[in-house]
Parts: structure tokens; C-alpha cells; sequence
């Protein structure tokens, strides 16, 4: 019989909008990837060592040269003293690294602390785990926590706790305050944490992202994430990085091997290349992306939206209360890719309980006319929300 774990879940929100997308020839602001190839030399990189080098099974736990390139490249941009041979594992992707980090470490009954909005795949692995989701509602327009909050959630059954920073959907990047807070707690309760930092590239302004593992007491009890696909713009590689003290890495590893067991091999070819030689990248993308943000959000303000702050990802959201639409978020963006063209995400989709139904997550990954069409594509579906409810008023 399936398992209704699995079995029972509906076709996630991003596919769903997407695939209405593709059908209905609309402008796709709602699933995360890029209109930009991704830089051309890692590409060529690839393309390369698929014609001229090694094509059979690489080592399970990765390239030795991507994995020391991956070890470099954290000393240099966030200070951390990683050793490469027995902390640093190479995944199909960061979703197939969370994977291998639950089924690893997660046994039955151990409560797992997750913020929501909560990136769609963290639940059902956590379950199928055997673990217990306790969940933390975070709330627009800050999006952060604070120590009653994570101490009504930690008990002593709470063995893990899961943060995405940056966040999505959300484009906060938490500052050091919130981070601490968290350490000093996941010490005093020897709890573990388990880092989704996939966006860790992508921050602007003012913003700095610092990864939860450099801080006091948590280097043996933290894993971090990473993801070439988010750091390069090549969303469709799926090549993860796994980056743990050795007792932990060992676990990872082990389920690791019995999951996809390793990566193309000129994939990470290309990324280890990519991570020695792309300090420009590093500098200019994010730039380049910061002024694709603010292209879609001056856009949206002129149009009427209410346009909530992004500090990194590749998202924005807005606030459809604010902005004069009273319908639920997820009526507006079915609404919208249906009679205006464009797709979006309801933030709601990414609350298990107690959802906040007024938020839209928006993508501005893409080029100008992509997001300017998207822009005036919006317009047009508040413009028939609000009509529609003048209509019901009437």
C-alpha cells in the first residue's frame, strides 16, 4: 500500500503554478530560477568534462578537488576552518542534502523545531524521518523570532531544530542577535541544527550573511547547507554541499550513499572551477540582482502594491491587504495566472497551520522585460480583484 505520507501530499505549489504557467503561456514570476543562463565559463567548464573527462561513478562522498574547493571557498568568504576530507559532503542538490540530513540524524519521536513559512520539502522528509515537526509561526512584515517564541517550542523531547537564512519566501537575512539567541539555545538544550543556507551568496546592501555553524558551541552541532545551483544561477545542476564535524559527517554520509550515492561528475568539475574563479561573479551578481529587485518593486509601488523589504533570495513579497485586494492570497494568484497572465506564489501555501493568507511571493530573477510585463500583468489582476469586490459590495 503507498505510504500516506507521500501518497496523500498534493502537487507542491510551485509546480502547480508553473505548470499553469506553461499552459496557459503566462509570465512565471513564481517558481525561483533564473531568465540568465548562468556564467558561461562554468558552463563551458561542464561541457568539457563531459566530452574529455571522466564519466563513470565519482567518489560517493564527491570530488576530492571540488570538496577542497568547497572548503576554500568558505575560509575565504565566511571564515570557517573546514576540512575537506571529513567534513565536507557532495550532494545531488540541497534538497537531497536535507534528505540525507534527516533520514541520518532524526529518530523516532525526536522533535524537530521548523520556522514556518517553511520550505515545501521540510515536512514530509522530517515525517518520514519519524520526527515531529513543532512549529514556529513567523509573521510579515520582520519575519523573525524571539526567545519566547523558541522556548514555548523547545522541550525536552526537541532534538533538532531546522533554519533557512536567507530566507524564503520571506527575503530576510537575520542578524546576529537572532542568530546567537538560537545558538545559545540549541547549546543549553543540545539540540542540533540543521542549515539550509542555499541563499548564502545572494544578500544585498548592508546585508551579511553569517552561517550559524561559526557561531559559540555550534561547530559539532551544526550542519550546513549549500548549493551551487543558487550560488552560479544554474538552478538545474543540483549540485549540494554537506558541511559537518566528522562524527556528523559520517551519518550523513551513510545515508547519502543509499540516496543518489554521488553527482555527475562533470557538474562538479565545473563547480569546483567555478568556486576558485569567480570571485567578479561573487561581486557583480548580486548587484545585478539588486537592481532587478528594486526594478519590480518601484514597479509594483507605482501600480498601487505594498511592497515588503528583501535583504537576499530571489524573492519579494507583497501585501495584498495593504495594497487594497481583500481577497486570500491564494485566490489572487489563481486569479492572476488565469485572467492576467502571470504567476505567482500565496505565502500561505507555505504555512502548515495558523497561515498568514495575505502575502504573495514574487520572483525578480528575471530579465527587465520579463519582470515588467509581469508588473503590469499585476496591476491588471488587482485591478479585477478590486472590481469584482466593488461588484460584491454593490
Amino acid at each position: 500500500m503507498p505510504n500516506p505520507i507521500f501518497s496523500n501530499l498534493p502537487t507542491t505549489i510551485f509546480e502547480e503554478m508553473s505548470g499553469l504557467a506553461r499552459t496557459l503561456g503566462a509570465v512565471n514570476l513564481g517558481q525561483g530560477f533564473p531568465d540568465d543562463p548562468g556564467p558561461e565559463a562554468i558552463r563551458a567548464r561542464a561541457a568539457d568534462a563531459v566530452l574529455n573527462g571522466y564519466n563513470q561513478y565519482p567518489p560517493m562522498a564527491g570530488l576530492p578537488e571540488l570538496r577542497q574547493a568547497v572548503a576554500a571557498h568558505y575560509a575565504r568568504t565566511q571564515g570557517l576552518d573546514l576540512d575537506w576530507a571529513s567534513e565536507v559532503t557532495i550532494t545531488s542538490g540541497a534538497t537531497e542534502a536535507l534528505a540525507a540530513a534527516f533520514l541520518a540524524l532524526i529518530e523516532p519521536g525526536d522533535e524537530v523545531v521548523v520556522f514556518q513559512p517553511v520550505y515545501d520539502a521540510y515536512l514530509p522528509l522530517i515525517r518520514r524521518a519519524g520526527g515531529v515537526p513543532k512549529l514556529v509561526s513567523l509573521q510579515p512584515p520582520r519575519w523573525r523570532f524571539d526567545r519566547a517564541m523558541l522556548e514555548a517550542a523547545f522541550t525536552e523531547r526537541t532534538r533538532f531544530v531546522v533554519l533557512n537564512n536567507p530566507n524564503n519566501p520571506a527575503g530576510t537575512v537575520l542578524p546576529d542577535e537572532d542568530l546567537a539567541l538560537l545558538a545559545e539555545l540549541c547549546v543549553a538544550r543540545d539540540v542540533t541544527a540543521i542549515c539550509d543556507e542555499v541563499w548564502e551568496q545572494v544578500v544585498f546592501g548592508s546585508a551579511r550573511h553569517r552561517p550559524l555553524i561559526a557561531f559559540p558551541g555550534m561547530r559539532e552541532r551544526c550542519v550546513k547547507i549549500g548549493s551551487a545551483g543558487k550560488m552560479f544561477g544554474l538552478t538545474g545542476w543540483k549540485v549540494g554541499f554537506l558541511c559537518a564535524a566528522p562524527e556528523l559527517t559520517h551519518s550523513l554520509a551513510r545515508a547519502h550513499q543509499f540516496l543518489t550515492f554521488t553527482t555527475p561528475p562533470n557538474l562538479q568539475t565545473a563547480v569546483a572551477w567555478g568556486l576558485q574563479n569567480s570571485d567578479d561573479w561573487f561581486r557583480q551578481m548580486p548587484r545585478d540582482l539588486e537592481r532587478s529587485r528594486d526594478r519590480l518593486a518601484e514597479g509594483l509601488k507605482r501600480e498601487g502594491f505594498a511592497v515588503l523589504a528583501s535583504a537576499g533570495t530571489y524573492f519579494l513579497n507583497v501585501d495584498l491587504a495593504a495594497s487594497g485586494v481583500t481577497e486570500p492570497d491564494r485566490d489572487f494568484c489563481l486569479r492572476a495566472v488565469k485572467e492576467a497572465g502571470v504567476a505567482a506564489i500565496p505565502v500561505s501555501a507555505l504555512y502548515e497551520e495558523d497561515a498568514v493568507t495575505a502575502i504573495v511571493r514574487l520572483c525578480f530573477s528575471k530579465r527587465d522585460e520579463t519582470l515588467d510585463a509581469g508588473i503590469a500583468r499585476l496591476a491588471r489582476a488587482r485591478e479585477l480583484s478590486v472590481q469584482d469586490r466593488m461588484v460584491g459590495e454593490g
